[in-house]
Order: C-alpha cells, then structure tokens, then sequence
C-alpha cells in the first residue's frame, strides 16, 4: 500500500514537468507570411507579382494542384508535364497548379516558370517563400491560398502516377459529407512488389517501426499515411489545414488525426507508384523527429492543447 502511495505522489509530482517538456517540445506557432509570400507570378508576367487569394473565400476552379519543391529543378518537370498533359485531356473541368518554391536555392522558381512557358493555356501560378517552412508548411502554405472545389498535393517529384487523381476524385464523391471528405493515395498494396522488396533493409526495416508506432499511438487506421498523394474538399481543407501544427514530415498523420478527431470522411485508395532518385529525405535524421512529433502530436490532441479550428470557431474568434 505505501510502495502504491509512494508511486502515485510521484506520478503527480512528474505531470507538470512532463506537461514542461511538451510545451517545450511541441512546435511554435507559424510565422504570418510576408507580403511576398502572400503573391505569385506566372510564366504570361513573371516580372508582376500579383496577390494569391484566400481559401476561406469561394472556389473558382474545379480543382488546384499544390505541389512544394525544395531545389527541384532536376524532377520537376517531368511531374509538370504528367499533370498538365492529362488535366488538359478532362473535358469541363478547370484547375489550377501551385508551385511552393520551399526557399529553394537552385532556381527552383525560374525552372518553374520555364516549364510554365511551354504551356500557356495551363494556369500555372509559382509562389517562393523566403524562409523554408518544410514540406507540411509549404503546401499548408499553398492549399491556404488556392481556389479549387477539390484540392490535391502532390509530390514534385512525380512518384505517384498523375492519372490516378481520376480515382481519388470518383472515391472521394463516394464518401463524401456536407462538402467533407478526404481521399488518400496509398502504395500499401505495393508492400509485396519489387517496388518495396528491392529497397535497403533499413529503409524497410523504418517503415515497419513508424507503422508500428502510428498502431501503437491509435493513429494506424490508415495502412500509408505518407504517400504524397491527397485530395480534399474545400471544405475539409479549410479546417484541416488551418488547425495544423506539424509541419515536418508528420504533417500527414496530423491531417489524418483531425480528420478522424473532425468526423470528415477518410478513404484509402491504391495508386501506382515507382521510387524516384533524389529523394531529399535522410531517413536516419528524419526517422527519431517523426516519432517525437508523432508522441508530441498525439499527446497534445489527448490532452485537448491543440483543438481544431472549425468553421464555427473561426467566427466566434
């Protein structure tokens, strides 16, 4: 009974120092984006910077593409194309494509721009961010400031098959609630492939311990929750990405965390996927930083720190 006593006083006693090293730990909160952060140029101008519009407006295409780039002037061409050559073949449907230079360093902007050049009836708009704000804060920073009805980011480097946005669109009406809902790509159905197989023992052997820890955080309801292929209602959008923290590379189970918190409809759908050279992930320095957020992400959404920001909220504030 005194050894029960003994441990329950030092149980309390340790809260407010654990509840310490979460606010230390836990992110701050994002910097307002600069006057420049908040226009974006056009290969039709790309001397004018004209200002972005707000997703708490109404839309005005059917469908935006966000896609971040950190120095990817050597694989992002080849994504540009995919899309645009297979939006341009949908008929009625307008889109829009949002390139987040993430304060790259290689001309990542004017390759952008370029590309652009080649396809003067796509509405292709490039925003540069002054300060790097990682793969979660730049296309936060896209999908806050684009204009379509469904809203999809994809990875610059062109991994996941373009196409299979055609998939995600008629599964996403499917689920779809009151404006809400939210489709994944998912490669899990890939996992026996040569795809997989053929990658190094360690990168295999982490993406089994970051599934294992999303199970163990109550967070593995989706089989791949990293693969850089989504789409969202506006509507999802606006709450999901206005309420986010984690701007690493956590960002997504953040997004799939509040959508589940939100009661916004979540489905996985297969897409096509081949592993591209020049990932800029160090998955030994990246690996240990994922799992804090994970635990700090978690921690914070249990013990009601972090609260989403609803539409109803928003107003009330």
């Amino acid at each position: 009974m005194d050894a029960l006593f003994v441990g329950l006083v030092v149980f309390v006693a340790l809260l407010p120092l654990a509840y310490l090293v979460l606010v230390i730990l836990s992110p701050k909160a994002s910097e307002k984006a600069t006057a420049s952060e908040l226009t974006y140029r056009t290969a039709k101008c790309p001397a004018e910077s004209i200002s972005l519009p707000s997703i708490d407006g109404p839309s005005s295409v059917d469908l935006s593409v966000i896609v971040p780039a950190f120095n990817e002037t050597e694989r992002l061409q080849p994504m540009i194309e995919e899309a645009v050559e297979h939006l341009s073949t949908i008929k009625n449907r307008s889109y829009e494509i949002l390139v987040i230079d993430d304060c790259s360093t290689d001309g990542t902007s004017n390759t952008a721009l370029r590309i652009a050049a080649g396809y003067p009836n796509a509405d292709i708009r490039v925003v540069r961010l002054e300060k790097n704000k990682m793969k979660g804060g730049a296309i936060k920073h896209g999908v806050l400031h684009c204009r379509g009805a469904k809203i999809l980011f994809a990875d610059a480097d062109g991994a996941s098959r373009f196409s299979d946005i055609e998939s995600l669109l008629e599964k996403l009406e499917e689920i779809e609630e009151n404006g809400h809902g939210v489709a994944v790509g998912s490669r899990a159905h890939l996992v026996k492939t040569d795809a997989v197989v053929k990658r190094t023992f360690f990168r295999n052997f982490l993406m089994r311990g970051f599934h294992l820890l999303l199970k163990t955080l109550g967070v593995g309801f989706i089989r791949d929750t990293q693969c850089g292929f989504k789409l969202f209602t506006r509507d999802s959008a606006r709450e999901l990405f206005h309420s986010l923290h984690i701007l690493g590379w956590a960002f997504d189970v953040e997004l799939l965390v509040l959508s589940e918190i939100l009661r916004i409809p979540v489905i996985e759908v297969a897409v096509e996927w081949h592993e591209i050279p020049g990932s800029k992930v160090n998955l030994a320095l990246a690996s240990p930083i994922m799992a804090k957020d994970l635990v700090i992400l978690r921690a914070n959404y249990t013990i009601g720190r972090w609260k989403p920001q609803t539409s109803l909220s928003k107003k009330s504030n």
